[in-house]
């Protein structure tokens, strides 16, 4: 699990900040479609895993506030976990990520996007996957138990360390690495 929780901000206490026009970098780690879908103003997007650490630092003004944020915070922890091990501690994470953003009622920029959000695309495969290994099971093998097992396996581990392999590999997905150009304020991924 994440140990960051040293510096965060609510999201009504970074749109009361943002409205300041202090100097800030905001940054967004989730993926493309899921930017592209609803972001904050003003956000950058570097999905987590194109974050390139060294080349963020390069541009970064020191002791300037990086807020991140993602869908829920666990992404944006990540990423902050990445800057301090680089050795800046400038990483604020945006408490509950966009979605607290949204719920808080504050403003967004919609797009469109066609591709399912990853994590519903995570649990569509290991449901299906799972669904398939217990038929198998029942009707021709038991060794195919293994399949919903091994599944199982992924998603606990997943649940206890914030790292979701099927994740990992479904954002490197061509349908997940479209750009989009309904947003103006997106960087090249």
């Amino acid at each position: 699990m994440s140990k960051v929780k040293s510096r965060s901000i609510s999201p009504a206490q970074l749109a009361t900040l943002l409205s300041t026009g202090n100097t800030h970098e905001l940054l967004d780690v989730r993926t493309n479609p899921e930017y592209v879908t609803a972001h904050v103003p003003g956000a950058r997007l570097i999905p987590l895993n194109k974050l390139k650490i060294n080349d963020l630092l390069l541009q970064h003004k020191l002791d300037t506030p990086i807020y991140l944020l993602c869908h829920s915070g666990a992404r944006a922890a990540s990423a902050i976990e990445q800057l301090e091990l680089a050795g800046c501690r400038d990483g604020v994470l945006v408490e509950g990520g966009t979605q607290a953003w949204i719920d808080a009622g504050l403003p967004v920029h919609r797009g469109t996007s066609t591709v399912i959000p990853i994590m519903r695309q995570v649990q569509i495969v290991a449901g299906s996957l799972s669904a398939t290994g217990a038929i198998l099971a029942l009707s021709l093998s038991s060794w195919f138990a293994l399949l919903p097992l091994f599944l199982g396996c992924g998603l606990l581990f997943a649940g206890l360390t914030g790292t979701c392999g099927m994740a990992l590999l479904l954002v490197r997905m061509p349908w997940n690495r479209t750009q989009s150009s309904s947003s103006h304020c997106c960087t090249p991924e």
